[in-house]
């Protein structure tokens, strides 16, 4: 999309009578292209950005969804479950689960249901670990991990799809805006672009946010079930690591210097979150990708919203909506979020 094409369409999308207001700084940003303004508001009875992120995660009703299931196998020899909606069309939307996430999380199921309805077919892929099943080797997965993003790229493109549109949410909005990076202009071909919601650019900065006080009970609810992961790890693999202690662990920073990081090979849980946080990689991305991150988001410090990489890479737009939470974004009385809506209009528009 040409620079003036981004402009005019940012103005016709946003919505003005709902007291759309930005400050100073979102305007000189969103004048210096492609940092755009939002039109999302959250309910009023939704105040505030704990409860914009826990009521639609919890409570949101989607469409009954028939998965078929499709186990592929890894280069080093584990495997990787990934469930399907098709009806052998010619586009398709790959969508990346968050943190401890799966293809059954509501907001999956939710964008998986709209873009069907809409003519794509899908790809909801399960990390190592997350489909019911515990994976075959000792590491499962991470922020980073674009080598199994792009094992799930790969077939998808094997199938014969002409054009394939990479979606992800928090944990896996970080891995494909990394992969996009990573790939630059080598990307395939058949990739028209990415969108990501609630990202943790600054993956370092995120752990310690959610250590805050008032913001603890996050994190204990992610460590909750990894210490669980890690029991199972260790019983698979006594040889390699040792879940003793690990129900004392209260916070990422142990659990990554611990587990995290020497299962996937950095030094320790700051070079993880060096390594594994897609933020260096922003400025590289030569596809069209959409990047939201709500304001209010409790999961997202400041160096989590990429203002200067949007204004300097043309191809990387930038939504800050006031509200939403993290992954919330909801809209009563909807099948779907605006997210779902969202990502299919941005979609819509880099169509071949």
């Amino acid at each position: 999309m040409p620079a003036l094409d981004r402009f005019y369409s940012c103005l016709i999308e946003v919505d003005y009578s709902k007291d759309a207001t930005f400050s100073q700084t979102q305007i000189v940003y969103f004048c210096g292209m492609p940092q755009i303004p939002s039109d999302y508001r959250s309910p009023r009875y939704l105040f505030n950005g704990h409860i914009q992120t826990i009521i639609p995660n919890s409570f949101r009703k989607v469409p009954a969804l028939a998965y078929e299931r499709e186990r592929i196998d890894t280069p080093d020899g584990d495997f990787l479950d990934l469930d399907w909606l098709r009806d052998k069309g010619e586009r398709l939307v790959i969508i990346s689960h968050g943190l401890e996430g799966n293809s059954d999380r509501v907001y999956v199921r939710g964008a998986a249901w709209h873009f069907q309805q809409h003519g794509w077919d899908v790809i909801a892929w399960n990390c190592r670990s997350c489909s019911g099943e515990m994976n075959n080797k000792p590491r499962f997965y991470h922020h980073g991990d674009t080598p199994d993003l792009a094992t799930v790229i790969n077939h998808g493109i094997a199938k014969g799809y002409k054009e394939v549109l990479l979606l992800g949410y928090s944990m896996g909005g970080s891995m494909l805006l990394k992969y996009l990076g990573e790939q630059g202009e080598e990307a395939p071909a058949e990739i028209i672009g990415g969108i990501a919601f609630s990202v943790p650019c600054n993956l370092g900065s995120s752990a310690r946010e959610i250590e805050k006080p008032g913001k603890k009970f996050y994190g204990e609810r992610f460590l909750k079930r990894l210490r669980e992961k890690i029991k199972k790890k260790a019983a698979q693999f006594p040889e390699v690591l040792s879940a003793e202690g690990v129900d004392q662990i209260r916070e990422f920073k142990t659990f990554d210097n611990r587990y995290t990081a020497p299962l996937h090979g950095f030094a320790d849980a700051e070079d993880f979150y060096t390594q594994a946080s897609c933020g260096p990689w922003l400025t590289s991305i030569r596809r069209p990708t959409l990047l939201v991150n709500a304001l209010n988001d409790p999961f997202l410090p400041e160096p989590c919203y990429p203002w200067a990489e949007a204004e300097e890479n043309p191809h990387l737009y930038f939504e800050a909506p006031h509200t939403g939470g993290h992954v919330g974004f909801t809209m009563p009385g909807n099948k779907t979020s605006w997210m779902d809506t969202r990502a299919l209009a941005f979609a819509e528009r880099l169509r071949k």
